[in-house]
């Protein structure tokens, strides 16, 4: 039934900060920039990471309600880094606040993550599986 992540979509109030911070980030400008929704595409196949105007969300400029909470928010969606301690680092040096520290889960996976300053929880994970998968790939292309 499900045959891939496609997009991942977090929710701002402020577009041209979040576009600003986030092309800093990953070393590219969103592909795809509208005021209410944009999509950067990033990493070795191509995730797309989307905002969502949450000053518009749940008009009918948007495509979601935005959600109703009051600390970090969203599913912990983690991203394969090379170096979990490093991009730690860089992300709390661009204002990025803390969340969970880097944990050892055993067999080669390292988890931490921050709280962008829009209040999304961003995971970083050194993966040792997505590292097997992506060479797999690429030895037969």
């Amino acid at each position: 039934m499900l045959s891939g992540l496609t997009t991942v979509a977090l929710y701002t109030p402020d577009m041209e900060a979040t576009k600003r911070w986030y092309t800093e980030l990953l070393g590219v400008p969103p592909y795809l920039d509208t005021p209410d929704y944009m999509e950067f595409r990033i990493g070795d196949y191509l995730h797309e990471l989307g905002f969502v105007n949450s000053v518009h969300a749940g008009t009918e400029l948007a495509m979601t309600p935005a959600p109703q909470t009051t600390g970090p928010a969203g599913a912990l969606v983690y991203w394969h880094v090379d170096d979990v301690q490093a991009a730690l680092d860089r992300l709390l040096a661009m204002g990025a606040g803390p969340h969970d520290t880097p944990h050892d889960r055993g067999q080669g996976f390292i988890t931490a993550s921050v709280i962008d300053p829009w209040g999304n929880i961003l995971g970083l994970m050194y993966n040792p599986h997505y590292l097997s998968v992506r060479d797999s790939i690429r030895s037969v292309s």
